[in-house]
């Protein structure tokens, strides 16, 4: 975007939720000129990247995995800024671990040629085969990149071009990821490997379309990174950004109302009072915003729509803090020493608690010693579950006894006498703090049919000045994707406007 202001002017621009989407666009609206104001329920910034802090203690609740780092790139460039100016960003090696069944440990090593010696030495001739699938994963993140994901989905005209075209095949946006993954590797354990971004963030494998190969170049090429001091340093960036540039944060004040005349929002009302808009940015839950804020003659999607789509996973998470150090733990360490398939039709098809689930432990404070008092440990345990689920405390503490038993088996030491503090978070959480549909934590999963124009539309087609961002739009769940809608909504805001 030029960084010239396009009004004589100001226009007020209203945001609802202060999630990476709703940041990136107000920053970047507030830096054409905007009055933006972002309204945010809860009482820090951030969305799902908040954190809480105990006993010593730093926990990020949401993201940990920082992937895709040009995107970043691209955002802070804007204000005329590098990562390197904002956080110190260092990238691990190991990248991360699987733990496979029998305790069997397969640390993901930086050095990509590493990687390609390991898939060798774990499948004769598979080594050649990464480097044709990650030089395959690369030309589709450069034209999902360059071409495809900054685009608002609107309408195919957009995608028509005779490039993309041209590239039409390549993208294989008709074939399934987990064929197009077999063609390369046999070895289930490099399988697992492959599609684990899939499952955690996406959909069962064979309904996800080849394109999302580009997540294992990003993953195993590119790199995966930490932010020092956690996630929470990033989502610090961007407030800071965006507060630089203008925006008015307006923290623990919930919107209870949008009022519209004439098909367009006109006043934004929370407890506090109303606001005057011109336009609105809602990025907070996309069915709330809908069914809870608009009348009922403005919502474009029923309920019956949103009970038909494929949403990405739900998560039981487990915050601790543990009074020693853990020795066999790496940064990311991912548990696939069960049935990847089973717990995937059980999130996805059977929508049930999973009968022996894969999980995921992060432990930060082996990379970071600012977020664990010394000498022990931060750590926190996600597994991937179906939305919608009762989670009451008994199913949760049966869980957590379960990934307990077999984390301590694998670290070959006792390690519950040792938590010194301990936090759940689950589906009815993330319905009460972020209005997420059917407690959501990913939004919706990246299918053929949930992809590009086929997503929830960014603008709505009955109120002409609302428009939306975040994971329940273009283009999907994720941090990157997240500042890539925000900065693609922005982009329409201002089109609208000067219109």
């Amino acid at each position: 975007m030029p960084h010239t202001p396009i009004y004589n002017g100001k226009r007020n621009v209203s945001v609802i939720g202060a999630g990476f989407a709703g940041m990136a666009a107000s920053a970047l609206l507030a830096r054409q000129g905007c009055e933006v104001t972002v309204f945010e329920k809860n009482d820090t910034l951030g969305g799902r990247a908040r954190t809480f802090s105990g006993q010593g203690f730093t926990f990020d609740m949401g993201p940990s995995w920082y992937w895709m780092p040009d995107v970043y790139d691209r955002f802070y460039a804007q204000f005329g800024h590098t990562t390197a100016d904002l956080y110190d960003l260092k990238q691990l090696d190991p990248g991360f671990a699987v733990v496979f069944s029998g305790n069997e440990l397969m640390d993901i090593p930086a050095d990509f040629e590493q990687l390609c010696a390991l898939f060798e030495q774990t499948e004769t001739g598979a080594g050649d085969k990464l480097r044709e699938f990650i030089a395959d994963g690369e030309f589709k993140y450069r034209v999902g990149m360059d071409e495809m994901v900054y685009k608002p989905g609107h309408s195919f005209i957009e995608f028509m071009s005779l490039k993309l075209l041209a590239q039409a095949m390549r993208l294989q946006l008709f074939s399934s990821f987990s064929r197009h993954a077999r063609r390369y590797f046999k070895d289930p354990r490099l399988l697992a490997l492959i599609e684990f971004p899939v499952l955690f963030l996406g959909a069962m494998p064979r309904d996800t379309p080849a394109l999302y190969s580009l997540m294992n170049y990003s993953g195993l090429k590119q790199g995966t990174f930490y932010p020092m001091g956690g996630f929470g340093t990033v989502a610090d960036a961007f407030r800071d950004i965006a507060r630089s540039a203008g925006v008015n944060f307006r923290t623990s004040e919930t919107v209870e109302r949008l009022e519209t005349h004439h098909g367009k929002v006109s006043h934004v009302h929370t407890a506090s009072g109303s606001i005057k808009t011109d336009a609105i940015v809602g990025s907070a839950d996309y069915r709330h915003i809908e069914h809870a804020l608009l009348p009922e003659a403005d919502r474009q999607y029923a309920d019956d729509y949103w009970e038909s789509r494929t949403f990405a996973p739900s998560c039981l998470l487990f915050y601790l803090g543990i009074n020693k150090k853990i020795a066999k733990l790496r940064h990311h360490n991912l548990f696939f020493d069960e049935d990847f398939g089973l717990h995937a039709e059980e999130i996805y098809k059977d929508k049930k608690w999973p009968t022996a689930p894969l999980f995921y432990v992060c432990c930060p404070s082996v990379t970071d010693s600012s977020v664990a008092p010394e000498g022990q440990e931060n750590v926190f345990v996600l597994m991937p579950i179906a939305t919608g689920l009762p989670d009451p405390e008994p199913i949760r503490e049966h869980y957590y006894q379960l990934l307990m038993d077999r984390l301590e088996k694998f670290a070959g030491e006792n390690i519950r006498d040792h938590v010194v503090l301990k936090k759940s978070y689950s589906v009815s959480d993330f319905k009460n703090d972020y209005h997420a549909y059917q407690g959501n934590a990913y939004g919706l999963a990246n299918t053929l049919g949930q992809t590009a124009i086929f997503k929830p539309k960014l603008k709505s087609p009955k109120v002409s000045n609302l428009f939306f961002a975040g994971q329940l739009t273009v283009p999907g769940p994720g941090v990157p994707p997240a500042i890539i809608s925000g900065t693609i909504a922005a982009r329409e805001v201002l089109k609208y406007l000067n219109s």
